[in-house]
């Protein structure tokens, strides 16, 4: 009696990363915009800024903005900064329009980590879904 091994790896491993790609793009995509859903509106341009690359050789999504209003709005500045490491005693300053103003700071809005933390158990359930049965 003949038996005939046939090597199905390389299809497997396929099947397996085209999977966790697809993932990827589905989680990034649901994340940058729940995080544009939770971000402040003045002008819109901090909320339309959110974004996911995918590199789908590491197979690693990154969510961000480029904007450096998207770091204050995270995580506050001044009196009201998150771990409490922000600028005291107020400042001026005179914004885009030419406008002084005084301030004590920002709170933080937290979109992203809010986004996440409300995604976190739907984005596990679509990883289990789009990888089940490729184990």
């Amino acid at each position: 009696m003949s038996v005939t091994f046939e090597d199905f790896r390389v299809q497997c491993k396929d099947a397996i990363g085209d999977a966790a790609i697809a993932f990827l793009y589905e989680a990034g995509g649901e994340l940058a915009s729940q995080t544009a859903r939770n971000s402040r509106v003045k002008t819109g341009q901090t909320k339309g800024s959110w974004d996911y690359i995918v590199d789908e050789s590491e197979l690693i999504a990154t969510v961000g903005s480029p904007l450096e209003n998207a770091i204050w709005e995270e995580f506050g500045t001044g009196e009201y900064a998150l771990n409490d490491n922000g600028r005291k005693g107020g400042w001026y300053y005179v914004d885009e329009k030419g406008n002084g103003h005084f301030t004590h700071g920002k709170t933080p809005n937290r979109a992203l980590f809010n986004a996440y933390t409300t995604l976190k158990p739907a984005i596990i359930a679509a990883a289990e879904s789009k990888l089940k049965g490729m184990g």
